[in-house]
């Protein structure tokens, strides 16, 4: 989306559609996968877990944590991903925002 688009929606649905975009990888899914397995790592363990090159994981790690769903510390000369809980809850109160929107709905229209 262009900027000039984003101005037109809320910073809620910018920020969504930016999560929306970053789960739209199977990498960046298999990475959350992973992060949700350990309690951390560096950025050459998920580059062995899941198979990809250093590079394309690097830019994988980049587009989750633009969208807020990981986090990284810097270890030496190394930095330490994890799961970034305000990401993932903001992400959970929008599904169930849905999920009890379509509940509420009366109509019967598809």
């Amino acid at each position: 989306m262009g900027i000039t688009k984003s101005a037109f929606f809320s910073e809620r649905q910018n920020s969504i559609a930016t999560v929306a975009k970053a789960l739209g990888h199977p990498a960046r899914v298999a990475i959350l996968d992973y992060l949700l397995k350990v309690e951390g790592c560096i950025c050459g363990d998920i580059v062995a877990e899941i198979r990809l090159s250093q590079p394309t994981v690097s830019q994988h790690l980049k587009e989750l944590k633009l969208a807020g769903l990981i986090k990284g510390d810097i270890e030496g000369k190394s930095i330490c991903y994890c799961i970034d809980e305000n990401g993932i809850e903001m992400l959970h109160l929008y599904t169930q925002s849905l999920i009890q929107g379509c509940k509420n709905k009366k109509s019967e229209c598809c």
